[in-house]
């Protein structure tokens, strides 16, 4: 951070804690108190400077290479509205999975400028659409030249590193990818899109520090700090059609799996620090299932263990190589830890794909502050000498006007404004730390009666009262807020998503194929493992869809007698190459049941298009 800008912001906080303190002390109960805060501030104060941005084109690239592939595959993730769709963090039981582009991915949500500032709504889509446009050709990018690396100076700590990229590169452990068609493939799309990069890295410079610190602390590769590029773009907001939140795009099961808290007021797999811990929690899991192998564990980040360890073990059984370039995984996790390996690379040597990476400040930019409680985040902003929109964009997984009431009660505050919050917030009583007046109940009140008056909703009157179920009494003594907040576009969104979500917890029991839909996404999206989905439509799993086709969810029962189990029968259609052992596998039964059922011997040989007569056990909720 430049030292005349730090400067600045320190001198408004001094002002806002001095005119704070001042007005408390004179108005003890006054909510004009605040006011006068917010009005100080902006008539004091010089404006927070613009995050710098960090990436920035160079010298163009002139040679002829051979065109690189357009992306051809839809992803089932929110996506940036100029780069292919964004790729969700997941596990194949709790079925969090990722984009289905073979091609570069480019997650969710950006906004057009590099800065923090919130996103229209419309720049956080809920599917794919922004990405089912037809692909411009890419530019083509010369053939990397031999050059030296950045210097880098031996026996430097962490904290002696001026540049929080040169810290990232001394830190790099996995391998280049080097002479990997997928891997150059997507560099050049990365170094083709400059203003994608301009975006991602606009964000990063919030949070980069406190990833690259906490990989430090626990050993693992540097690299893993350019996963939320692939996976949001560095969008905490970003979000998908598979429920995938957050940086790390966690989807609702794996996040509780890995302990991130899920309410009507806060969404863990937003908290930048929580949902931090989470993913390397996960991802230090799979590099220990797969025996220290680290591209099979991001793999398994994505596509879910499970996955990865059918194919680790097929190969192994038939004495193939078990690691991650020679298994076989879907076209979506092969494109995944290439787009990893390419931004590797371009982030430890830009100059030589044409970019150039102004530096991040190898310095922390927030602190985690406690509240000691509940408190109102517009209230919270004022009294730290920071924008609402600013204040969201650390704390983005509290998605309503005040924080959760049970907890965290902590805030992430730009560094130099922790000390003028904690001094102020220790002033304020607790109805002025959620900004609520009292309200006396009359006859005929009810609690959407009183919502309606105080310009609030139902929910929020619950909530600040503990009321869950039930009408009102007469006298009784409720809170409701004094103001009615205004969230900036995207906490809206977020917060929607939350009130919507009960309305869409049953699911059909057939669902309409929609356009770039698989089984992969489909069983993501409700909460299935994918073979059973496949083998309930008696399809393979990695067969194509067709936009209007009817996918069964679950088995059904034509007699509706309620019985415990049944059998259910189908035909699957053979595929080049199957074998009735993979088929008995599919479908889990045995190879003598599957002959039996149509008649085959031992000896019987399979042709693509057969159709092989399947009796599916089912069970009935």
């Amino acid at each position: 951070m430049d030292p005349c800008s730090g400067a600045g912001k320190l001198a408004r906080r001094q002002r806002v804690r001095n005119l704070a303190t001042a007005f408390l002390r004179l108005a003890p109960h006054g909510f004009l108190t605040l006011g006068l805060l917010a009005m100080g501030a902006c008539a004091h104060s010089p404006p927070r400077p613009t995050p710098v941005a960090v990436v920035a084109p160079a010298a163009a690239a002139a040679a002829s290479t051979p065109a690189p592939i357009a992306p051809t595959d839809l992803a089932d993730a929110a996506t940036d509205a100029s780069t292919p769709a964004a790729i969700a963090a997941t596990d194949l039981p709790d079925v969090a999975t990722v984009a289905s582009a073979p091609a570069p991915a480019a997650p969710t949500a950006a906004m057009d400028a590099p800065t923090p500032a919130p996103i229209a709504p419309t720049d956080l889509p809920d599917a794919v659409s922004a990405a089912t446009a037809p692909q411009p050709a890419m530019p083509e990018q010369a053939p990397a030249v031999a050059t030296e690396p950045p210097t880098q100076v031996a026996g430097l700590l962490p904290a002696q590193y001026g540049d929080l990229f040169d810290r990232m590169r001394a830190g790099f452990k996995l391998e280049d990818g080097a002479d990997q068609r997928a891997v150059d493939q997507q560099l050049r799309w990365y170094a083709s899109n400059p203003d994608y990069l301009q975006r991602a890295f606009g964000r990063a410079d919030l949070y980069l520090y406190q990833i690259v610190t906490e990989l430090e602390r626990r050993g693992m590769p540097l690299e893993l700090a350019l996963l939320p590029v692939v996976e949001s773009a560095f969008e905490p907001y970003a979000y998908s059609r598979a429920r995938a939140s957050g940086l790390w795009q966690f989807i609702p099961g794996t996040g509780s799996r890995f302990g991130l808290k899920q309410d009507w007021w806060y969404d863990g797999r937003r908290d930048i620090v929580e949902s931090t811990r989470a993913a390397l929690d996960y991802l230090q899991h799979l590099h220990d299932e797969f025996n220290g192998d680290w591209l099979l564990a991001i793999a398994a980040y994505n596509c879910g263990e499970a996955m990865v360890e059918r194919a680790v073990n097929m190969n192994r059984a038939a004495g193939r190589p078990v690691d991650f370039w020679d298994v076989w995984l879907p076209g979506e996790t092969r494109a995944y830890v290439p787009k990893l390996l390419a931004m590797k690379r371009l982030v430890r040597d830009p100059e030589t794909y044409g970019l150039e990476f102004s530096p991040i400040p190898n310095l922390p930019y927030f602190a985690r502050v406690a509240t000691h409680g509940q408190i109102n985040l517009k209230i919270a902003a004022e009294i730290a000498g920071v924008s609402p929109e600013e204040l969201y964009e650390l704390n983005p997984a509290f998605h309503r006007w005040a924080t959760d009431p049970a907890g965290p009660h902590y805030l992430l505050l730009p560094v130099d404004a922790a000390d003028v919050f904690t001094e102020n917030v220790d002033q304020l009583s607790a109805d002025q730390r959620l900004g609520v007046v009292h309200y006396a109940v009359r006859r005929g009140d009810s609690v959407a009666s009183v919502a309606r008056n105080f310009h609030t909703s139902v929910n929020v009157v619950r909530e600040l009262n503990d009321l869950l179920t039930g009408g009102l009494t007469v006298g009784d003594d409720l809170r409701v807020p004094s103001a009615v907040p205004e969230l900036p576009a995207k906490v809206m969104l977020a917060a929607a998503r939350v009130d919507g979500r009960g309305r869409s917890l049953r699911r059909a029991h057939v669902q309409v194929v929609r356009r770039g839909d698989s089984l992969w996404t489909i069983a993501r999206r409700n909460g299935m493992n994918v073979n059973t989905l496949a083998s309930l439509n008696g399809m393979h799993p990695g067969d194509r869809l067709r936009a209007g086709q009817r996918i069964r969810l679950t088995s059904g029962s034509s007699g509706g007698s309620g019985r415990a189990g049944g059998h259910r029968r189908m035909f699957y259609t053979v595929r080049e190459g199957d074998t009735v052992t993979q088929i008995a596998r599919l479908f889990q039964c045995s190879v003598p049941q599957l002959l039996a059922w149509n008649g085959l011997s031992s000896s019987s040989r399979l042709h693509a298009g057969q159709k092989l007569r399947i009796h599916l056990h089912t069970r009935h909720s």
